[in-house]
This record gives C-alpha cells, structure tokens and sequence, in this order.
C-alpha cells in the first residue's frame, strides 16, 4: 500500500513545479490601487502580499480597519519600522500579530513583552519558548 501512495513533494520542489510569476510594475500598480479599496477584505489582500512596496505598508499601518492592519502585522516582508509602529497599535489583536511575526526588532517585543494585555504577553512568552526548543 506504501510503494502505490503519491509521493510528497517537499516545498521548494512545489515551488519549482509552480513558480510565481515576476514582479511586475502593472501588479506594484495593481497593489497601489487596491490599497485605496473601500472594501477592507480588499485593502487586507494588499497587506497579506509579500510584493506590497514599504510605503504601501506604512499607509496600511494606519488604516482606520484592525483587519487590515493585523495582515500587515502577520506579514513578514513588513518593513521593521512599520511593525514596531504597529507593536504600539491600540487594538490588542493587531499587537498580538506583530508578537509572533518573526521579523519584529527587539525592542518591539521587549515592549510587547510588557504589554497591558495578558493575551499579548502571553504570545510573546509561547514564541520565546519556540527559540530555546
């Protein structure tokens, strides 16, 4: 039964099967417009993306909907500063975001690790946990 299973692809063989197309200035366009989106499901995709330019996630930072701004704390191509902006961010869940993005500077999370809300504390304590595994 084993020898007749599919094989697993690993991820990097994956990504060579299925590679992404390039960068191109019409999709930088593309983001910028549906930055400006009135739906926020919209503004959320922009934020999600890995290609979204540094001034695009500083503007997203600050978007008046948390949606949009926990993607932006979630992504790891968010710029630092932008994130340890978003470690200050009134909303609890968009602080939480930017506790396990991996790509938070140190001070952010020092910060964080002191934070007013035990849900945000807590997320930093389980991801220092994850380095010393």
């Amino acid at each position: 039964m084993r020898a007749m299973a599919p094989s697993q692809l690993s991820a990097r063989e994956a990504a060579a099967l299925h590679p992404s197309p390039p960068v191109t200035e019409s999709k930088i366009r593309r983001l910028r417009m549906l930055a400006r989106d009135p739906n926020p499901k919209i503004r959320e995709s922009v934020a999600s993306s890995y290609n979204t330019p540094a001034d695009l996630f500083e503007t997203l930072a600050v978007d008046p909907d948390d949606g949009v701004r926990s993607c932006v704390a979630r992504n790891e191509a968010a710029p630092c500063d932008v994130l340890r902006a978003l470690s200050q961010d009134r909303s609890e869940t968009v602080r939480g975001w930017v506790a396990v993005n991996y790509f938070v500077p140190d001070d952010a999370m020092q910060a964080l690790a002191n934070d007013e809300s035990t849900t945000v504390r807590s997320l930093v304590s389980w991801k220092s946990s994850l380095a010393t595994r």
